[in-house]
Order: C-alpha cells, then structure tokens, then sequence
C-alpha cells in the first residue's frame, strides 16, 4: 500500500507545479487516496486458499474464500496457504537393512494444510519439517527389516511413516494423507545376486514343470495301456463267451440231431424186418471199418474171434436171402 500512496503523492505535488493542473491536485490526491485505500480494504480469496491476517503484527484472522474487508495501514495479509492436497517428493537417500544392506530409497508425500494459524506460526517451515521426519523415519523403518522384507513391506513401510507424520503434523496444522515409497535400490552387486536367484528359481520352476509333465505323461501312458488291457480282455471274455456258447448250441444241434436219428432207427427197427435191416447194416459197417483198418498201415489186424464174424456174416448173408425173397415174392404177386 505504501508504494501507492507514494505514487499518488508525487502525481500531486508534480500537479501542483503545474499552473493549469494546480487548482486539481488537492483533489487528485484526496480522490486517489481513497481508491488506494478501497483497493487495499478489499480482499477477495480464491476457493480452497486461507490467507492469515496480522493486526499490529499480531495475528487476528484467517480469511475465507469470498470478499472479504481489512483495516489499511492496520491488518497485513502476512500467509497465504492452500487447502488443496499437495504432494511433495522427498528426496532420494540410503539406508542401511538389519542385515546390513544399503538401500537407495525415494518417495512422495501427500499432505494438505487443515489448520492456516498453526501452519504459520506452529513451524518456520513445516514444508522441510515434513520432509526430514519422512527422511528418519524411514531409516528407522528400514533398519528393522532385512533386505528381502523391504520389498514385501511397502504398504507397512508406508503405513508407519504416516502414523509418525500425522502425529507430528497436528502440532504444525498440517495433515499427512498418504505416503508412497517410489524406488527401493539396491548396490549393482545385490542387483546382480538377486537377478542370478532368480534366474536359478525360474530354472527350478521349468526343471519342476517338466518333470511334472513328464510324470503326468507316464501316468497318461499306463492309464492308457490299462485301459487298453482291461478292453481287451474283456473282448476276449466276450469271444470266449460267444465261442462257447456258439459250441453248445453247436452241441445241442448235434445231440438233437443225434436224438432224432436215433428215434428213427429205433422206428425202424420196430417195423417189420427192421431188427434184420439193422443187423445188415452193422455187417456192413464193421466189415468197411475193417476194410479201412486193413488199408490204413502195412499191419493186418484180425478179429479177436473169428468165429463171431462168420456168425455176423453169415446173420447178414440170411438175411440178405430172406430180403431178396421178400422182393422176389412180391414181384411175382405182382405180376
């Protein structure tokens, strides 16, 4: 405001030594004084902004967005603060794992301001305040866990900072929201150590896999050849099955046939002449089978008791002579 009442007292002392403007600078001056004084009254805050009011160097307000009206030469806008969420990088550092591994770690804050009094009176600088606590409480954190566990616990890592943050952050108007850890690196020799295990774990995993495979594989084979065994035998039961029962209608056929023939033979040898027809026939058949014995090798085989096959010979030869009797009658009555 003083740079402008300075301006404007010069622009009327400049008027006043000129004659035709000298009767208009005592106007002039009390005119623009006043605009300085209405612009310097009124004060308008934007949204999601917090400017602190000192009266006699003494804070006396905090202004809410809007139009708002101070007392010139009395109140001084000495804070302007925004209410937005903000997010601050922290610097990158190295920390030390409990199994005595350097880590070079970095990460991103996100607070927002929640009380502009404390803000501006609670710290010098809570902007720097914020970011060493982050700073130490991250190698503290870090100091507790070995170097695997670092990178398993980032959500707890983070949770932890934001605890000690915001704890802090009350006595400085400030409230920690979140914190995110972006980079955990290791020394080039543990990146290397790390790559070549992981490098050996993939190689197990794929030695793993393919001996899987593998056994499945065999497995699939014997469950195959046992499937295959178990169809074939029970193909063979079948066939043997059919097979026998083809042989016992084969044998049923036969003893009908056989029953059949036997019930007409037996008719027969009940008809007149039959017994005779029947003792020739097996004259017939015993004398062709010892035909057929006589033929089959350079040894001559001879019944046993001669007397039996003249006897059966001689009852053929009857009853040849009464056959040919018994036609010759009937010729002759027939004629």
């Amino acid at each position: 405001m003083l740079p402008k009442l300075i301006v404007v007292s010069v622009i009327a002392v400049v008027m006043s030594t000129i004659e035709p403007l000298e009767a208009f600078a005592p106007w002039f001056f009390f005119v623009a004084f006043a605009v300085v004084i209405v612009i310097e009254s009124v004060r308008v805050i934007p949204q999601q902004q917090a400017w602190v009011v000192e009266r006699l160097g003494r804070f006396h307000a905090v202004l809410e967005p809007g139009l708002r009206v101070i007392v010139p030469f009395v109140d001084r806008i000495q804070y302007r603060h925004s209410l937005k969420e903000v997010p601050l990088d922290v610097p990158e550092q190295t920390c030390i794992t409990r199994d005595n591994t350097q880590l070079s770690v970095d990460g991103i804050i996100y607070y927002q301001v929640t009380d502009p009094r404390l803000a501006s009176y609670g710290s010098s600088d809570y902007i720097t305040a914020i970011t060493q606590l982050a700073q130490t409480t991250l190698r503290s954190e870090i100091g507790k866990m070995e170097l695997d566990r670092t990178f398993e616990s980032r959500d707890e890592i983070n949770r932890q900072i934001v605890s000690v943050l915001d704890e802090a952050g009350r006595t400085w108007g400030v409230k920690v929201l979140r914190y995110e850890i972006k980079n955990l690196t290791p020394p080039d020799t543990i990146l290397r150590a790390m790559q070549a295990q992981i490098t050996a774990e993939r190689e197990k995993r794929a030695l793993i896999a393919k001996s899987e495979g593998q056994k499945q594989e065999e497995i699939n084979l014997a469950e195959g050849a046992k499937q295959s065994a178990i169809l074939r035998s029970e193909g063979e039961k079948t066939a043997a099955i059919n097979n026998a029962q083809g042989e016992a209608q084969a044998l049923v056929a036969v003893a009908e046939a056989t029953a059949q023939a036997t019930r007409a033979v037996a008719d027969a040898i009940g008809t007149p002449n039959g017994l005779n027809a029947a003792n020739l026939k097996v004259a017939e058949l015993y004398v062709a089978a010892f035909g057929n014995l006589a033929k089959a090798g350079n040894t001559l085989i001879v019944p046993a008791n001669l007397s039996d096959l003249a006897s059966l010979i001689g009852s053929a030869t009857t009853v040849l002579d009464s056959t040919r009797g018994l036609q010759a009658a009937k010729i002759t009555r027939d004629t």
